[in-house]
């Protein structure tokens, strides 16, 4: 790989870390997998997000083209969330991540055993 051709993949990869690397980010998307859920529905099943926390998080998921935002003209307005194409397609990237990760990093247990 030559030095334009590495600028341009670290690039690319800024920006996917740019838009993922959310302390949230997985997690939302995780809850979106599973079909769509209301902005209540994911703070109840992210118990320990607080509400700036999931309003970023699906704004940037949103403004990357990763994550629907559907409004319903109803009293009051329903917001609904979900996956876009382009969402679902990152499903194999984590399935990814997952299996490095488990190859490669120690489990919680293993850290915590370890004494120095």
């Amino acid at each position: 790989m030559n030095e334009q051709q590495q600028s341009v993949c670290l690039n690319r990869l800024h920006r996917v870390l740019d838009l993922f690397g959310g302390k949230w980010s997985f997690e939302v998307i995780a809850q979106l997998y599973n079909g769509s859920r209301r902005y209540h529905q994911l703070q109840q099943a992210l118990e320990s997000i607080s509400s700036k926390a999931l309003s970023d998080t699906l704004r940037r998921l949103e403004s990357g083209g990763i994550v629907k935002r559907t409004v319903y003209a109803t009293t009051p307005v329903t917001v609904e969330y979900s996956l876009t194409p382009q969402g679902f397609d990152f499903r194999r990237v984590i399935s990814e991540m997952n299996d490095w990760a488990a190859k490669w990093l120690p489990n919680e247990e293993e850290v915590s055993s370890v004494r120095l």
